[in-house]
Formats: C-alpha cells, sequence, structure tokens
C-alpha cells in the first residue's frame, strides 16, 4: 500500500510539472491565472455538489437503519473508524457500488440492489469495505485535485492551439508554431493519462484497505470475480461513462479497455493482489 501511495504523490507531483512546463512553454502568466480560477471555480462546484447530482442521476434511495446493507456498512464503520455515511441503494441488476462526498462527515455509499441479491453477505461486505476506505483515504478530494490540475493543463492547450492556429506572433517561423501546436494537442493526452493511472493507484489501495477492515481479503477477491463475470453481459442501462470511475468496477462494460486509458486496473491484477496480501 506504501508502494501505491507514494505513486499516487509522486503522479500528483507529475502532473502539477506538467502544468508549470506547459506555462512556461506558453509565456503568458494572464493566461495562466485566469485558467487557474476558471478551473478552481469548476472543480470547486463539482466538489461540492457532485455527491448530490451522481446520487440523483443514479436514482438513489436512501435506507434506513434496519435495511441490510445499512448494518453491513455500520459493521465496516466500526472496523474503520469512520463516521457513518449515509447509505443508498440503486435500482439496477448490475453489480456495482460507490462511494462519494466531498469529506468523511459528507459521505454517501450506495450499491445496486443487484450486488445485494447475488452476492454473499461476506462478499458485500468486502464491497462496502472497498467503498468506506475510500472514504477514510479522501480519494474523492484527490481526484478532485487530480481534475483542478488536468483541467488546467487542457485549458491552456487550448489557449495555445488558437494562439497557434489564428493568432500568434508573426516574426515566429513555422517550426516553433508547428512545436507549440504539438505540445498544445499532447500536453492534455498526457495529463488524461496520468489522471487515470491516479484513479487505478487508488483502486489498489482502497482493495487492501478494504481488506485489512474486514480482515478478510478472499471476500472482496471473490466479489471481484463476479463483479468482472456478470458485468460482461450486464452493463449499467442508465448514468453517464463520466461517472464510470466512481463505481467498484466499470458498470458500462466488463471489459477491460486499453489499461492506460483505463479507469480501473485489471480485475484479475486487483484479485492477485488480494490473494497475495498477508492479514
Amino acid at each position: 500500500m506504501i508502494k501505491n501511495q507514494i505513486k499516487t504523490a509522486v503522479l500528483l507531483g507529475a502532473l502539477t510539472g506538467l502544468l508549470l512546463a506547459v506555462g512556461f512553454l506558453i509565456g503568458g502568466n494572464d493566461g495562466l491565472i485566469v485558467a487557474l480560477i476558471f478551473s478552481l471555480l469548476m472543480n470547486f462546484g463539482t466538489y461540492w455538489f457532485s455527491d448530490k447530482i451522481v446520487l440523483m442521476m443514479y436514482r438513489a434511495k436512501q435506507v434506513d437503519k434496519n435495511h441490510q446493507l445499512y448494518k453491513l456498512v455500520e459493521e465496516v464503520v466500526k472496523e474503520a473508524k469512520v463516521p457513518m455515511p449515509k447509505v443508498y441503494t440503486l435500482p439496477t441488476n448490475n453489480l456495482n457500488a460507490f462511494a462519494t462526498g466531498r469529506s468523511q462527515k459528507k459521505s454517501s455509499v450506495a450499491a445496486t440492489e443487484g450486488i445485494i441479491q447475488h452476492l454473499t453477505k461476506e462478499e458485500l461486505k468486502g464491497v462496502m469495505a472497498h467503498e468506506i476506505a475510500h472514504v477514510k483515504n479522501r480519494d474523492t478530494l484527490i481526484a478532485t485535485i487530480a481534475a483542478t490540475i488536468a483541467g488546467i493543463i487542457s485549458y491552456l492547450a487550448y489557449m495555445a492551439r488558437f494562439a497557434s492556429i489564428f493568432g500568434g506572433d508573426r516574426d515566429r517561423n513555422a517550426g516553433d508554431l508547428f512545436v507549440m501546436l504539438g505540445l498544445a494537442i499532447l500536453t492534455p493526452i498526457i495529463a488524461t493519462l496520468i489522471q487515470l493511472a491516479i484513479s487505478r493507484s487508488r483502486e489498489f489501495i482502497a482493495d487492501e484497505t478494504g481488506a485489512r477492515f474486514i480482515k478478510n481479503p478472499d471476500a472482496l477477491a471473490r466479489a471481484l470475480e463476479k463483479l468482472e463475470s456478470y458485468n460482461k453481459n450486464h452493463p449499467i442501462t442508465f448514468g453517464t461513462q463520466a461517472t464510470s470511475s466512481l463505481f467498484i468496477v466499470n458498470p458500462f462494460s466488463g471489459r477491460n479497455f486499453i489499461k492506460l486509458f483505463s479507469t480501473h486496473p485489471p480485475t484479475e491484477e486487483r484479485i492477485k493482489r488480494l490473494r497475495s496480501l498477508k492479514i
């Protein structure tokens, strides 16, 4: 887990370095400040209200203290030593779950009706421990920081592309303009790849953290096997791909995309790591 924590820090540092490099190449301090303010406002709004938006998007229904899911989450929370989140169910047969919220005290966890029906109690507890781990590790905040930096880079790159094509200094030779245009196209792609790598590293950390909460890594490994198998043929039928990183596995397809462009690590690799974990 320490290795993945270091990896996250390195990747966030790489994003910051890429941002500074783009700002230096463009050479416009004013543009950098405008982009920073714009991106911060956009991501602040997303961070503050995204939980309500996502829960509404997936038709989440809050459950009371007598619901089996609530009781299961309550057991995990005691082990994790975090405040009790709000607990929701989603009206779909897809096997999935997610956590959201801007802080440990303002968090929510949700599980689909399908996952509640198809998993054993221990397997479902493993899944909810993974989600509570995201809350404990403040992954929503980390994702927001990464999105903010990547957003600034993308905005600056857009400005650079526009300047290269429609404006710019007439004294610059064609070679310089082509270099600027090339960098303006490539840097958002690199920023996105780093952001996705951060997302994947946080999934590994949540797997291990959750397994340690309940002292049963095999329960989560068995759950991931079922989720991977079932979701290949039963993707979720509503919502949007933009929210796929929230879920424990991609709800829109059971198949992994090219690894670099995936929000989640390969499920087989996650299972292998869990089964090699010594607790």
